[in-house]
């Protein structure tokens, strides 16, 4: 016997009350195990190839400047003493030979101080030359 002639059947539905539950536990372990990294840029400008025939016939203008271990400098080879890094700048200035901005070239020892070769920096921009570069060594580890 059927009592129920008259009356539809109830459709069933999926419930997306369990659903939303389970998703909401996801979306917070995600946010929680999520690592967030901070990017930091520097701005640099990069040397541009220059083709042969665009070079310039001139030797380019360079200023050597070696940092023994001691804290002892040489430019270009000389020696140089001096109690300031004003004395430097004028030393620097002498190295140049009039020429216009040359490439200040600086060649620390490994065991210098860095405050040393923050002088030679400190002294080629007092001079007015903001062309600064260090020289570095391959060391063969493969012994």
């Amino acid at each position: 016997m059927n009592f129920q002639r008259g009356q539809k059947k109830e459709e069933p539905e999926i419930n997306l009350v369990p659903m939303i539950d389970v998703l909401l536990v996801i979306l917070i372990f995600l946010v929680i195990t999520t690592t967030y990294s901070k990017f930091s840029e520097l701005e640099i400008t990069l040397p541009q190839a220059i083709a042969e025939t665009d070079k310039k016939s001139d030797a380019p203008q360079v200023i050597d400047v070696s940092v023994s271990a001691k804290g002892d400098y040489t430019i270009d080879l000389v020696p140089i003493k001096f109690t300031s890094i004003e004395g430097l700048r004028d030393a620097l200035r002498a190295a140049s030979k009039n020429q216009e901005n040359p490439a200040v070239i600086i060649s620390a020892d490994a065991k210098a101080t860095h405050q040393s070769v923050i002088t030679v920096m400190e002294a080629a921009r007092l001079a007015g030359y903001n062309q600064v570069t260090f020289t570095t060594e391959v060391s063969n580890n493969n012994q």
